[in-house]
């Protein structure tokens, strides 16, 4: 099958899916109409469907019954906390919540994927696991699915997301560094409180805490090897009740990214040190927490064969050409707690298109793709998937 020509001819389908998953986002954690709205898509195809009392996302497995090796296909079904400011006919219902950043792209994608694959499944000398997984933006979503044991026996995952750094089509299919490593925290800065006429007998919160943000900075500036990727960003500050008050509790929040665990562990450990002593020298205290649920490793393109693989697979579809270069994002993507597990490739599909006005960044109220690129990503994960058990069965 030219799984090229198929993706196309069932463009309409794709697009239909996806308007649908638009019209309708769920967040987090909260995505029960999409899961139902899955797993009855999937079951009309004739795949065998799992879903879970407890939890939301699905897994269709196609060959189920097959002695072969399984290979995996990922897709992340949450949207976001965004009002959405498209003016597209199919915008978002719900209030307050938006596909901002692609998931309902990928989603729809790997329905295709999944119609291609079912077509022929009887010629695939293996199975084809397919996992709609929630909560890729509460981070890390995807750990339930390993924890409960859903992925025993897989050999390779693939992962795909939209891109608005490339080029409309385009895709970047790359060894080495794709997405960060991310830890979110929390300081809480204690002093003593005091009427704004009398500062002498207060330990201000606020001037402590803003001596903890300046000092941060010193860890990305001069502890940090500038050619090693590190942001380190305060994002909140949440301080003080009236004008004439010295307040005695700061909070700040923010994140720390980086691709290298042990430049990770040093900031995390110098950050403890900065703050604290920050803090003291203005007669306060400062208490560091990380969020460890909210914590996860970089996405790293380090199995160089299943890089082949994929570009392999892409230039029988679409020529050489369709191969472009993307730069490491400092962004984060919860596919790495997947990859710790599982041998794992992360791809980026393209996106930017100014003759449709699909020149947003991710999380943005205006995000917006040209839908005919749908059918690439299809076709890649469909063709990825058949190539990789052609090539575990020594075809």
């Amino acid at each position: 099958m030219d799984l090229n020509q198929r993706a196309r001819a069932l463009g309409g389908q794709i697009t239909a899916w996806r308007r649908h998953l638009h019209t309708h986002p769920e967040l987090s954690f909260k995505e029960y109409e999409t899961t139902a709205f899955l797993a009855a898509e999937l079951a009309k195809m004739g795949i065998a469907v799992t879903t879970f009392q407890d939890y939301t996302g699905c897994i269709g497995i196609i060959n189920p019954q097959h002695p072969g090796p399984t290979v995996a296909l990922r897709a992340d079904i949450d949207a976001l906390p965004i009002t959405e400011d498209t003016g597209a006919a199919f915008a978002s219902q719900n209030p307050g919540v938006m596909h901002a950043c692609g998931h309902d792209c990928h989603t729809a994608m790997l329905l295709g994927a999944a119609q291609l694959l079912q077509e022929q499944a009887q010629d695939l000398p293996g199975r084809v696991l397919l996992l709609f997984q929630a909560a890729e933006e509460g981070f890390c979503g995807s750990r339930y699915y390993l924890e409960k044991g859903y992925l025993e026996g897989v050999s390779a995952i693939l992962g795909m997301h939209v891109c608005p750094d490339a080029p409309s089509g385009k895709l970047s299919i790359e060894e080495g560094n794709r997405m960060a490593g991310r830890d979110n925290w929390r300081i809480t800065v204690e002093g003593v409180s005091a009427h704004g006429s009398t500062p002498h007998l207060g330990r201000d919160a606020i001037v402590a805490a803003s001596s903890c943000i300046l000092n941060l900075q010193t860890l990305a500036s001069r502890v940090n090897d500038p050619l090693n990727p590190l942001a380190l960003t305060v994002s909140t500050v949440k301080a003080g009740s009236q004008f004439n008050i010295i307040t005695d509790t700061a909070l700040l929040e923010g994140t720390l990214r980086t691709y290298d665990p042990a430049l990770r562990a040093t900031v995390k450990r110098e950050m403890e040190t900065v703050i604290a002593h920050s803090a003291a020298a203005l007669g306060c205290t400062a208490r560091l927490e990380f969020i460890e649920a909210d914590a996860g490793d970089a996405v790293i393109n380090d199995h160089p064969g299943l890089v082949a693989l994929a570009q392999s697979s892409a230039a029988k579809l679409f020529g050489p050409d369709i191969l472009c270069h993307v730069e490491p994002s400092m962004a984060s993507e919860d596919f790495s707690c997947l990859m710790q597990a599982i041998p794992g490739l992360f791809v980026f599909l393209g996106i930017h298109d100014e003759g449709c006005g699909a020149v947003w960044p991710l999380h943005s109220e205006h995000f917006a793709v040209n839908e005919s690129i749908l059918p690439t990503g299809s076709a890649l994960y469909a063709q990825f998937a058949v190539d990789y058990l052609n090539q575990q069965e020594g075809r």
